[in-house]
């Protein structure tokens, strides 16, 4: 009888999820990630219905009537709305398996959460995704699952530094034999670049924009050192001063003045964190390098910044958005190291 059921339950997919402030990525076991979406949710707030989630909700922000409310129910990388979470994972769940996920077994997850995550964070990620269809959770923290992604030897002797800029928080860590050994984790990545920009166009413009322009620029002119050739942008919001809709002509200088106190906190803490490494394991960073993960290491110059800074080469890690994803998913075909590193994460 046992055989027959775990025959059964190999019929299942099993899930890897960043659960990200920006977007969800969901991988599934032999097939590779199938679903890259912003983790939006919009919602009726009469009749407490989904409307809609992913990249339809995001169309909504910034635009909906009075009771529609386009809800981002992750805030700095942990879930702020329980219920809207559950929601969200039930239907990548459920888009995962198709129409026939009720008559197959539930799935083993894997979910990425963040090195700061509280006891009570971890039990809201456990139990949003139990509720929304999973019969096993695994928690890993980001910054393994990317070192994973990126192909780094995690469960040997030898030191590996990974940074993880995400949306909402920024991880760095040094690892060792399975485990974190030092670290530091920042509520600065790119929803705070996004901030930065919009707070200096207001300031400096007296020129109020949204959170999609905003991001908007920030992908298309945002740096850490200058480009080849200036690039430029023109942008249209609301003006301050009169309150008319004006539009303005921004380059890329100008946003790297914006995200220049940002970035070099990052690098700030990416130095204090080899400060605390033991020296034997910084000796190994110097020797393999350090790895950028995340869509932070898009930035273009920061691998460079960071380099200087510290004296030690930058490696940003291959397809860096969906490292962590792809990290995690590869445990489903490694079960010793999966048992190695969520026991290290629970402390059992």
């Amino acid at each position: 009888m046992f055989n027959i059921f775990k025959k059964f339950g190999s019929l299942g997919h099993d899930i890897a999820i960043d659960l990200g402030t920006k977007n969800t990525l969901v991988y599934v076991d032999k097939k590779g990630i199938i679903i890259n979406e912003p983790s939006v949710v919009a919602i009726n707030t009469k009749t407490t219905e989904i409307l809609e989630i992913g990249h339809e909700a995001k169309k909504m922000v910034g635009k909906t009537p009075a009771h529609i409310q386009a809800v981002k129910p992750l805030v700095d990388g942990v879930i702020s709305d329980f219920e809207i979470t559950e929601k969200m994972l039930k239907h990548f769940i459920n888009k995962v398996h198709g129409e026939g996920f009720s008559f197959l077994p539930r799935p083993r997850v894997i979910i990425g959460i963040p090195l700061d995550i509280t006891e009570v964070e971890k039990k809201a990620v456990e139990d949003a995704a139990k509720s929304a269809g999973a019969r096993k959770v695994y928690l890993i923290e980001e910054v393994m699952a990317a070192a994973l992604g990126a192909g780094l030897p995690v469960d040997s002797p030898r030191a590996n530094m990974i940074v993880d800029i995400g949306g909402g928080t920024t991880d760095i860590a040094v690892i060792s034999l399975s485990g974190v050994v030092s670290w530091k984790s920042l509520r600065l990545a790119g929803n705070e670049l996004d901030t930065n920009i919009s707070d200096y166009i207001r300031d400096n413009f007296n020129l109020l924009i949204g959170e999609q322009l905003a991001e908007k620029i920030k992908i298309n002119l945002a740096s850490v050192m200058s480009f080849e050739e200036e690039r430029t942008m023109e942008i249209r919001g609301r003006d301050l001063i009169n309150g008319l809709p004006t539009a303005i002509t921004i380059n890329d200088n100008q946003i790297r003045d914006a995200i220049k106190k940002t970035i070099i906190k990052i690098v700030e803490n990416i130095k204090l964190t080899l400060e605390e490494t033991p020296p034997e394991l910084v000796s190994d960073i110097y020797e393999h390098g350090l790895y950028l993960s995340g869509g932070g290491a898009l930035l273009y110059g920061l691998d460079k910044l960071i380099s200087r800074a510290t004296k030690i080469p930058v490696i940003v890690v291959d397809d860096p958005l969906s490292a962590m994803v792809r990290g995690s998913g590869s445990l489903f075909s490694d079960e010793d190291l999966l048992k190695k590193i969520t026991s290290t994460l629970n402390g059992s």
